[in-house]
């Protein structure tokens, strides 16, 4: 899953360091390819931390990130207390990410929201570290501890920072990684249900149920609940599951196979309140949170 690392432009400086604009402002302040060339023969002490900067943001404009955050680290280096060096800390986790150089991204970001937490691109370095969690969200067959991260991450933003330009994009990101959550809930649900593994599936489904009820998941996890319990005789709890979809979802095709496969053995989608799914169908149907 990869985000969208588009610098903001306006007010803010580091997304302001657009990298299409770049290439002739770099060019520009170091003369050219002389200026360029000099760099490989003169020892980086002899520059000042705006060339040095500018250099890095040269190599980001040539599509070498990895070669851009050298140079910002070697701004941060050479002029530790600068304002330079302040700009160079959130180039960093720009460009590391941009080389997808995670670990160092995330460093730099943290970097930055630890030296200048109330400076205002501290709300970019944020998001730049949740980036670095999010872009790394693997195939649902994988282990989702980076999920976790991301969504840790991604909230972060969104209540930390909620009238920055990066809370609406947290939140867009942060519903995917939830729903990247319950696929692979569903996954394992179905990899026991198919090899007969009843129990072990309907705590998968519950899952689902219960702590992704916001997902595009849920419909089919009631019906494999329905799919479940009918296998194990459990009647009461497939009609349940089966009630409960059909209030919400009605009109899909989940519905009408729990349907058949109900009214197949003589029963119907009912409610009874005597299962864990009736405290479903309470929040689900009747809004009661209690």
């Amino acid at each position: 899953m990869t985000g969208n690392l588009g610098m903001k432009q306006g007010r803010s400086r580091g997304p302001a360091l657009a990298a299409a604009l770049l290439c002739a402002t770099v060019l520009a302040g170091c003369g050219g390819n002389d200026g360029v060339s000099a760099f490989r023969n003169v020892p980086l002490e002899n520059f000042t931390a705006e060339q040095i900067f500018e250099r890095g943001e040269f190599e980001l404009a040539r599509r070498a990130p990895d070669e851009a955050a050298v140079f910002f680290q070697e701004v941060e280096r050479l002029y530790p207390y600068s304002e330079w060096a302040k700009r160079a800390v959130i180039m960093q986790a720009f460009a590391f990410h941009k080389d997808k150089d995670y670990e160092n991204s995330r460093a730099a970001a943290q970097r930055y929201i630890d030296f200048y937490p109330a400076d205002e691109d501290a709300a970019y370095a944020q998001y730049l570290l949740a980036l670095s969690y999010y872009d790394q969200i693997e195939d649902v067959g994988r282990d989702q501890g980076l999920t976790f991260q991301a969504l840790q991450a991604l909230r972060t933003v969104i209540e930390r920072y909620p009238e920055s330009d990066y809370a609406r994009s947290s939140i867009l990101k942060f519903d995917l990684a939830f729903d990247h959550l319950a696929s692979k809930e569903m996954e394992i649900g179905r990899y026991y249900l198919k090899r007969q593994r009843y129990t072990a599936a309907i705590n998968r489904f519950r899952v689902v149920v219960e702590d992704f009820q916001t997902t595009t998941h849920t419909a089919e996890a009631l019906h494999r609940l329905v799919e479940a319990y009918l296998s194990l005789g459990l009647t009461e709890e497939a009609q349940t599951a089966g009630a409960i979809l059909g209030f919400n979802f009605q009109a899909s095709d989940w519905y009408e196979d729990s349907f058949a496969l109900l009214t197949g053995q003589g029963l119907e989608p009912r409610v009874f309140k005597d299962n864990w799914l009736s405290a479903v169908y309470r929040q689900m149907v009747r809004g009661e949170w209690l």
